[in-house]
């Protein structure tokens, strides 16, 4: 997307696609390991830098907190809402 000539903001009427990238876990009973926050913060990333580049629309933060005994477990998960021209090939394959 390339900015508008007026300002720096993208031209949101080109996005033809909307892909939404989980970052994170909010369930304490299934475990959630460092290779899994990895991978879902690669796919962001692959998102943002590769060929059609997408940009960030918005994102949704959840926030989940728990009493496990007397100990309090906060949880956060994010969502980002990424917008693309049209659906990346590389996330067809999948």
């Amino acid at each position: 997307m390339l900015p508008n000539k007026k300002s720096n903001r993208p031209d949101y009427t080109e996005i033809g696609f909307v892909k939404k990238v989980t970052v994170g876990n909010l369930n304490p009973n299934a475990p959630f390991s460092e290779e899994k926050h990895e991978e879902q913060l690669a796919l962001l990333n692959k998102c943002l830098s590769q060929f059609p580049k997408g940009i960030i629309l918005g994102k949704d933060v959840s926030i989940g907190q728990y009493m496990i005994g007397e100990h309090q477990l906060t949880m956060e998960i994010t969502t980002y809402h990424i917008g693309f021209k049209r659906k990346p090939h590389w996330l067809e394959q999948k």
